[in-house]
């Protein structure tokens, strides 16, 4: 049997051997590196091709072609001609997931504080709380990811404390569940347990002097602290950029973060603002934190649905509900599966699509 042998100028060589059975050859590469390299000068290696009629007459399994008749690689499985795609390989997703917002505290005599905004995860920008950019999620073909849309906590009435909010989350089999923790209630108007709530972002303390509830690390941040004496404000309600107002102040809620995960800038999840007993009335955070009540008998104004916005705190009244969560998902649109449940708004950007669930539902890779 002849042998025929290529050798590089320092190592390396490829061996063809002359068929010992008709029809086939072998082409050797050295154990050395393993490679074989094909370089005409514009980095590409050109297949077999030829239309579907032209197929082999028996073909052998793993036997790959261009068919120039459909436009496709195909490959033989031994049975089969089937078509080679980029469908089925595992694709990059960015995500957002807010929590619902905190219920804002009610005061009988007093000032009551505002609600924390809900907890804020992302890969696509800013996370709450100062935190970085999280990783972005691999996604693969056939696996559903299931969303779930934490609602906003229940304002109190009478004189109690807010109701936290309720958890975001996104979940797979082959992740790690992406959960954002629900924004804090708002503390009571009094003297007793008037503290605000910790959650993704903390609650406002009541008066008198009620302390603020502590955010989650990276998703939010801290409540005011209410006044000791005097005017009585309550504090504002932490939000996933900022901490809430308090202690001698207005009790504005903190400042919500904004992303442009769907391709123009929103922000989110604004605290809410403390009741006033005098003074100005306390704003709610941007991006969704409802302002509390003030001077007279005022309830506190809802968060925004589907921002996680903290309610605000009354003055003599009821509590703001806590605005509902969100999860917005976005990934390559040639990626992009069609499949969903939850009826979630399907928009592009360039060359992306993006999901946004204001409600819970799924998406199927």
């Amino acid at each position: 049997m002849a042998t025929f042998k290529l050798k590089g100028s320092t190592s390396g060589e490829i061996t063809v051997e002359s068929p010992a059975v008709s029809g086939l050859n072998t082409i050797s590469i050295p154990a050395k590196t393993g490679n074989l390299v094909i370089n005409d000068g514009v980095s590409r290696i050109n297949i077999p091709s030829g239309t579907t009629a032209q197929r082999p007459a028996s073909p052998a399994q793993g036997m790959i072609r261009y068919n120039t008749t459909e436009s496709v690689v195909e490959l033989y499985n031994g049975s089969d001609w089937e078509v080679t795609t980029m469908d089925n390989y595992p694709y990059t997703a960015d995500f957002l997931v807010i929590a619902g917002g905190g219920g804002g505290g009610a005061s009988a005599g007093a000032s009551a504080g505002g609600a924390g905004a809900g907890g804020y995860r992302t890969s696509y920008g800013t996370s709450g709380g100062g935190g970085s950019a999280e990783s972005s999620l691999t996604f693969n073909v056939g696996i559903t990811y299931t969303v779930t849309v934490g609602a906003g906590g229940a304002g109190a009435s009478g004189d109690a404390t807010g109701i936290t909010g309720s958890s975001s989350s996104l979940s797979g089999s082959d992740i790690t569940t992406i959960t954002s923790v629900g924004g804090g209630g708002g503390g009571k108007g009094g003297t007793v347990n008037s503290y605000g709530l910790p959650g993704g972002s903390g609650g406002g303390g009541g008066t008198n002097s009620g302390a603020g509830g502590a955010g989650t690390s990276n998703q939010g941040y801290a409540g005011g602290t209410a006044e000791t004496n005097g005017n009585f404000r309550a504090g504002g309600g932490g939000g996933a950029g900022g901490v809430g107002a308090g202690s001698g102040s207005i009790g504005t809620g903190g400042t919500g973060v904004a992303s442009t995960i769907t391709g123009s800038s929103v922000t989110r999840a604004g605290g809410g603002g403390g009741g006033a007993y005098t003074g100005s009335q306390a704003s709610g955070g941007a991006g969704g934190g409802g302002a509390g009540g003030y001077v007279s008998s005022t309830n506190g104004v809802a968060g925004t649905t589907n921002t996680g916005g903290g309610g605000g705190g009354s003055r003599i009244g009821t509590g703001g509900l806590g605005g509902s969560g969100v999860v917005i998902l976005r990934m390559p649109t040639a990626n992009y599966s069609g499949t969903t449940t939850g009826s979630p708004t399907v928009t592009t950007d360039g060359s992306d699509t993006i999901l946004t669930f204001t409600s819970s539902g799924s998406y199927t890779g």
